[in-house]
């Protein structure tokens, strides 16, 4: 095992991208109509519970994979690299849901809230201990103030809608601050407690979700294009 890598962490954003992925192609194939009548994915239980708990997993990630990087010693330089990285794929998510899905493109979606978060969390990291009360007073704002000035495309990645918008993906600032937040400081716990639950070992079954992890975004921006390609394939040639 390579002592740079945490092939546990890598492992569970592995698990992560795979989730999402099965959840994007039950999507696909319902958008389609090769599954229909099925439940619907904006309203029924036990879609939405699905979504916000892999959106969690992705974000806890994030958190975790802030405070490995910040364990390692990584300068600010490396970070806007690849920071730049998912800034890019958050304006491609933007341009292709807008083609795919006009009246409800994605303008603030998992990586846009990604590439905020993570300069805030990253800012807010000397506060140590104090992120888990940033994190626990991000998650519960939302629930305490909401304002119609919020409501617009410029403003709803804030958090504070009235109502949530018409759009296909959705992960505003707030609360989804307070995950990864919470995430980051998780991860400088076990990093000085616990290190070996991140950077353990790792049975064989699960090398290759660990391998996967390390190409998260690669695979995130890939996947959906793969997927609907195989199944508009499917329906010309078959169906």
């Amino acid at each position: 095992m390579n002592p740079a890598r945490f092939d546990r962490l890598d492992a569970l954003r592995g698990a992560a991208i795979v989730w999402m992925a099965l959840f994007h192609f039950c999507f696909d194939l319902n958008h389609f109509g090769l599954v229909r009548p099925w439940q619907n994915f904006h309203a029924d239980p036990f879609w939405t519970v699905q979504r916000t708990c892999i959106v969690t997993l992705f974000l806890f990630c994030a958190g975790l994979g802030q405070a490995a990087a910040l364990h390692a010693g990584q300068a600010w330089g490396r970070f806007w690299k690849r920071w730049l990285q998912i800034f890019d794929c958050a304006v491609l998510v933007s341009a292709a849901s807008a083609l795919m899905f006009p009246k409800s493109w994605i303008s603030f979606g998992v990586l846009h809230g990604i590439i905020v978060m993570l300069v805030l969390v990253r800012l807010m990291a000397p506060l140590g201990r104090g992120l888990w009360f940033v994190g626990l007073v991000a998650l519960l704002l939302p629930l305490f103030i909401a304002h119609p000035f919020f409501d617009s495309r410029l403003s709803n990645w804030v958090g504070l809608v009235t109502k949530k918008p018409i759009t296909e993906d959705f992960v505003p600032v707030l609360p989804w601050l307070g995950v990864m937040c919470w995430g980051l400081a998780s991860g400088r716990w076990l990093l000085t407690h616990k290190p070996a639950a991140l950077s353990g070992r790792l049975p064989g079954p699960l090398k290759p979700l660990a391998l996967l992890g390390r190409w998260s975004l690669s695979f995130y921006m890939v996947h959906q294009p793969v997927l609907i390609g195989l199944i508009l394939a499917y329906v010309h040639w078959i169906a």
